[in-house]
């Protein structure tokens, strides 16, 4: 039985319910899930980590017969498919294991005068390649658990997106509205001093970046107590965190990211004719309704960039409460109004109905969860109304909601892709800091000379084989970009190329591997493939 094929224009297709049915089969692979995690397809409220467990044992159900055959080869068939059994079998168990994490608590003085005990978690899920990366988040509900199952989270996006980095994460356990930024920046610099004792901070070794919370400021306090520390004497000091500000060593276009990443990885999805005819849709961005579930980063640029290819928002989701309007919310007025004096709430906005709870089950085409995990599970899935679900945060989806939205035909877009824009930018600033140039900046002298010596040439061929004047002139696009591409040009093409790659792979994989629409299990399938290589060939015992 084969879900999908592929049509004349090259499009991976989904033919009819036998999706539904390959969803509903049994496992026809060796690899079994742990008794530990049997009961997470039907848990209503299971532990996040125990959420990427069970992904990641799914993917090992699809490849551990593959991996035995590959690992024979590898060593010219001196093992026996017994010996390769087991040496797979613990090489799937050091994968999934997070290696190493670290708890630290500490003092802060507030400005009450008043003393309070900091808490905070930094974990490297793998070190199968580094630096490892992970954001750094700070919020009421972290905890250890989040925080390892981030780490391994990272670890699968890296690899998916063939970004060169093992996975970590860190989190310090506040709510940052509740502390003045002298109480932050006190907050921040101990918790980095901690990691730097502990060797958790370093461009070679662990890398983080901004998460739920933090931003390029609080980057900026952790790369100049690196610097001012152990990196005094270290050139590539700079590239010790990413997400930085422009003028400490950030890039254009990482504020951004992760929305343009999540917009670029929709396009990849709703322009498939075949997926969209399977979920009901008609292809395109333009016209579609959308729903937004988290206003920070994510949610902001994932507005703009929604809305310039054409859609409408309908409503959007904080905290606090709701707006909706079937009209249409306007970006920029949302904006103005969030950041207005006293604000930092879309609740009252004017423009749109304030509501309390959640706008799960208002109508829509497209869904974009982009705050935390857990947030659509077996309890309210069958509120919601999207044909299209695009995860910009980490894990919004259980595993029980998961399987009911994928029998219902509902198309997701797992995280691991979704939110990737973030660690991709993020690797380029990375790259910048280490070569210590900026992206561009040798080649635009020789680039518009190189244009004008183009434009010159084709003026003097055509007025000798005319035998008259024909000025030629450049067109005003042509104009802007006639020096080369910025460092944002280059940024943003190197980040479409990435998502592009990276969604054919998922989708390529889904087909080859006969797993219907499930688009996350195909995601893990593909990184767990390139994880497992890098071990087998250089990063595990023999």
């Amino acid at each position: 039985m084969s879900s999908l094929t592929r049509n004349k224009s090259g499009l991976i297709c989904a033919i009819g319910n036998q999706i539904i049915k390959q969803i509903k089969q049994p496992c026809r692979f060796k690899h079994q899930m742990p008794e530990r995690l049997k009961h997470i397809p039907n848990e209503e409220n299971p532990k996040f980590s125990q959420m990427v467990q069970y992904f990641f044992h799914r993917a090992c159900e699809i490849c551990e017969d593959k991996f035995v055959e590959d690992l024979m080869k590898v060593r010219g068939n001196m093992l026996t498919k017994e010996e390769a059994q087991i040496k797979v079998d613990a090489m799937l168990r050091q994968i999934e294991a997070c290696e190493s994490m670290v708890e630290v608590s500490f003092p802060l003085k507030r400005d009450n005068g008043k003393y309070e005990i900091i808490q905070g978690w930094r974990a490297q899920h793998s070190t199968h390649k580094l630096p490892v990366k992970g954001g750094l988040r700070y919020s009421e509900g972290v905890n250890a658990d989040e925080i390892r199952a981030l780490s391994a989270i990272m670890t699968f996006k890296c690899a998916v997106c063939d970004v060169p980095y093992g996975g970590a994460k860190s989190g310090i356990k506040i709510d940052p509205l509740k502390y003045s930024v002298r109480e932050l920046e006190a907050i921040t610099r101990k918790f980095s001093l901690e990691l730097i004792k502990r060797g958790y901070l370093s461009p070679a070794q662990d890398v983080p970046a901004p998460d739920m919370g933090t931003s390029g400021r609080e980057m900026a306090w952790i790369s100049d107590t690196y610097a001012k520390t152990l990196g005094y004497q270290d050139l590539t000091a700079a590239g010790c965190v990413t997400g930085k500000p422009i003028n400490q060593g950030g890039i254009h276009g990482r504020d951004a990211a992760t929305g343009r990443g999540l917009f670029h990885a929709t396009e990849h999805f709703i322009n498939n004719e075949c997926y969209m005819e399977f979920a009901g849709l008609k292809p395109g961005l333009k016209g579609k309704t959308y729903i937004l579930q988290g206003y920070g980063n994510v949610g902001t640029h994932t507005h703009r960039y929604y809305k310039r290819a054409g859609a409408t928002c309908v409503g959007v989701m904080e905290i606090d409460g709701s707006v909706y309007n079937e009209k249409g919310i306007e970006p920029h007025e949302l904006d103005a109004y969030r950041l207005g004096p006293g604000k930092g709430s879309i609740k009252g906005f004017p423009g749109a109905q304030t509501i309390d709870g959640d706008l799960f089950d208002k109508p829509c085409d497209i869904l974009v969860p982009g705050a935390k995990e857990k947030v659509i599970t077996k309890d309210n899935v069958d509120k919601i109304k999207a044909k299209l679900i695009v995860e910009g945060a980490n894990g919004p989806i259980t595993p029980a909601a998961d399987r009911k939205l994928r029998e219902r035909k509902v198309i997701i877009v797992p995280d691991i892709l979704g939110n990737s824009g973030g660690v991709t930018v993020s690797y380029f600033e990375w790259l910048k800091n280490i070569n210590h140039v900026s992206f561009g900046r040798l080649t635009f002298k020789y680039e518009k000379d190189a244009n004008y010596h183009l434009l010159n040439s084709v003026q003097k061929s055509l007025e000798e084989a005319l035998c008259k004047e024909i000025p030629i002139k450049p067109t005003p696009e042509f104009y802007k970009r006639i020096a080369g591409a910025s460092e944002k040009d280059i940024v943003h093409s190197g980040l479409a190329y990435s998502v592009e790659r990276t969604a054919k792979g998922i989708q390529s994989t889904a087909a080859d591997m006969d797993l219907g629409t499930d688009f996350r299990l195909a995601a893990y399938v593909m990184a767990l493939m390139r994880i497992f290589d890098t071990c087998a060939t250089a990063g595990f015992p023999y």
